[in-house]
């Protein structure tokens, strides 16, 4: 019995070290936030220059673009917001002058254009822009924030004004369960939702690990940048914990650069599919009054946001292949390039050519999980909206410009056609029912 008890706890062991979907903790299934988070954030586009005027023409052209018609719904203000130092009651005061008519004054004209509205704070002594912290005032400042009318909450807790050890004598987790509770007690106490908490640590302490029992989206990497050197980057990073995100909970890549910097059209349409088929919160960054046609079209593409706002699947596609690279290889350049998953409406994938030439992209059907043999598919493009006939046993994606993307939505059109090729699609160690190996197996 001891010596079976040692080969349980062995092999346990082993599970654990080498399995690459380790067990997710409980979803914060607390009646907000089951969908990624679509919306507008200030601070790629502003940064700290950022006032009352600012936020209501970004939730103003949120309305009158369109875009507030296909889900984004929520207006985060980032840093920046407050006067530098507490007032005498100990309260967070907004900037007299950014702010002149006052937080309240702000988030009922959000509301009143059927938006909801965010706000930023930090848990260490300060924000990373010198503003009041909430450490040691979590619960006066998650109270005030609902009092001000917001519903929402980024709060950071990396490379920013942290307190010594020996005075908060806490790990990563319990500095996050310290704004956390302070959240649950408040929406107690109060009677009302809870806001939606965004977990912003940049991913060093693997909050996908552990962050969905306090939030409903944790930052997996760095800060983004508007060139597709970073987009790739981050898109890598995330193809290692893609099994995180699910419904209450999901890996957050960043605010969009869509509309910023040197992104091409097919970059930016890769960093738009990514981000939402991998079910990201989609925040818009860009200064909304000089979107271009283009890139206002890519963030109103309702196929690819149906993915991501899909209330039947919570999960982001996976990578079957990583194409350049051999699989589950690390690549900050030349990111996993074929991806799919399940949603309510068939098989999703993702192909991306992560090369600086045009390329052909080839996969069999069966290489995802998530197609059966035998059988056909339909093909709708998610980005021509076109239904392109249908595919057996394997597809190929003709001439994908560099850095571009397909994306594909497939559903069971019945059986393969008979005679559609050998036995098995994929050949290895097919064998008929006597024994024999099929040719070329």
């Amino acid at each position: 019995m001891g010596s079976f008890t040692l080969l349980l706890a062995s092999a346990l062991s082993a599970w654990t070290l080498f399995s690459r979907e380790p067990p997710v903790a409980q979803a914060l299934d607390n009646g907000v936030a089951k969908l990624p988070v679509l919306g507008y954030n200030t601070w790629n586009a502003y940064h700290c220059d950022i006032n009352e005027t600012v936020v209501l023409q970004a939730a103003k052209y949120m309305v009158s673009l369109g875009l507030s018609d296909v889900g984004y719904k929520h207006v985060n203000i980032d840093d920046c917001y407050a006067e530098k130092n507490r007032s005498a009651s100990g309260d967070i005061v907004a900037d007299h002058v950014r702010f002149a008519s006052g937080m309240n004054n702000l988030t009922d004209q959000i509301h009143a254009m059927g938006l909801k509205a965010g706000i930023y704070s930090d848990s260490g002594w300060f924000t990373c822009q010198l503003y009041p912290g909430s450490y040691q005032n979590e619960a006066r400042d998650a109270k005030l924030f609902q009092d001000w009318g917001f519903d929402y909450l980024k709060h950071r807790f990396r490379l920013c004004p942290v307190p010594y050890d020996d005075i908060i004598r806490e790990g990563i987790v319990g500095k996050y369960q310290r704004m956390a509770t302070a959240i649950q007690d408040l929406a107690k106490s109060s009677g009302k939702p809870p806001l939606i908490f965004s977990l912003c640590e940049w991913g060093e302490e693997q909050p996908w690990l552990w962050a969905r029992r306090f939030g409903h989206s944790w930052r997996t990497t760095g800060d983004i940048g508007p060139n597709w050197g970073s987009v790739a980057s981050i898109i890598n990073q995330n193809s290692f914990i893609a099994w995180a995100s699910d419904f209450y909970g999901h890996n957050d890549m960043d605010i969009l650069e869509v509309g910023n910097g040197d992104l091409t059209y097919d970059e930016a349409k890769t960093h738009f599919t990514a981000w939402a088929l991998m079910k990201s919160p989609l925040l818009i960054g860009t200064d909304l009054s000089t979107i271009s046609d283009e890139n206002l079209a890519i963030l109103k593409n309702e196929e690819i946001l149906a993915i991501s706002q899909d209330n039947v699947v919570g999960t982001s596609v996976t990578p079957f292949r990583w194409g350049i690279n051999p699989d589950w290889v690390s690549n900050s350049t030349h990111p996993a390039q074929f991806w799919s998953g399940e949603s309510q409406n068939g098989t999703v994938f993702m192909l991306i050519n992560t090369l600086d030439e045009p390329a052909d992209l080839f996969f069999n059907l069966t290489e995802s999980p998530w197609i059966r043999a035998g059988r056909q598919y339909s093909v709708r493009d998610l980005w021509t909206h076109t239904d392109n006939g249908t595919a057996v046993r394997n597809f190929t994606a003709h001439a994908v410009p560099p850095h571009g993307v397909v994306a594909l939505l497939l559903k069971d059109a019945g059986d393969e056609p008979p005679n559609s090729g050998p036995p098995c699609a994929r050949p290895e160690w097919c064998i008929n029912q006597n024994g024999t190996l099929a040719p070329g197996a």
